[in-house]
């Protein structure tokens, strides 16, 4: 398992247009991956439950990821949303 904290800079948070960055990002990888977000946490699989999170600019998340390629998953994702305020 691997997981890291990351910051959303973007900022509209996690809307329409990261999330479905994030869910295609996240569909690479066999790992199971998810995200933490207070006391929710969503499969990054899928652009409905990322939505469904409501994760605004300025909050922190942790990816979660369990599999085989769990830090390569963890790695990519967190430097996909660290490219969102650019």
């Amino acid at each position: 398992m691997a997981e890291k904290n990351v910051q959303i800079k973007n900022p509209t948070g996690l809307h329409a247009r990261p999330a479905s960055l994030l869910v295609a990002e996240a569909n690479k990888f066999k790992s199971k991956v998810e995200l933490r977000y207070g006391d929710k946490l969503v499969n990054a699989r899928s652009v409905l439950s990322v939505l469904g999170a409501g994760i605004k600019s300025g909050a922190e998340v942790t990816i979660v990821a369990e599999g085989k390629d769990a830090q390569a998953a963890v790695d990519g994702l967190v430097q996909l949303i660290e490219s969102f305020d650019e």
